[in-house]
């Protein structure tokens, strides 16, 4: 199978120059997620960034042909690592034990992003 840049349908197009995912052969990698809704307007609040950078993800992932289900690593960056317990109580809505790989990092994030979220996965056979 070829590489394929998707753009999800219920994700914001970029306006920065990349692909929201790219499936090669099985594997899925997502651009990093954010709040931004369908429109493109950030929602307000960890939680809320959170859950839609996760629905964001999600789309993606459908989009490559697997789910939340086969994502083998995670990336989170926030912008406060004080929202470190608020986004992982949403975290676990959406990715439940065993949990993917995951690394968690503070960051200068802009525009008033709070959050930002990147998977690798598989395609299952």
């Amino acid at each position: 199978m070829s590489r394929r840049h998707i753009q999800p349908d219920d994700v914001a197009v970029p306006k920065a120059p990349y692909s929201p995912v790219v499936r090669d052969g099985d594997l899925v990698t997502t651009a990093g997620q954010v709040g931004f809704d369908v429109t493109g307007a950030l929602v307000a609040g960890i939680e809320q960034q959170t859950r839609q950078a996760l629905d964001n993800l999600t789309a993606c992932l459908r989009a490559a042909d697997c789910d939340r289900g086969d994502v083998v690593k995670i990336n989170a960056y926030l912008a406060d690592l004080g929202d470190f317990d608020a986004f992982n109580a949403v975290y676990r809505e959406y990715f439940q034990a065993p949990y993917p790989a995951r690394t968690t990092v503070g960051v200068s994030l802009p525009g008033g992003i709070l959050v930002e979220i990147e998977a690798l996965a598989r395609v299952p056979a």
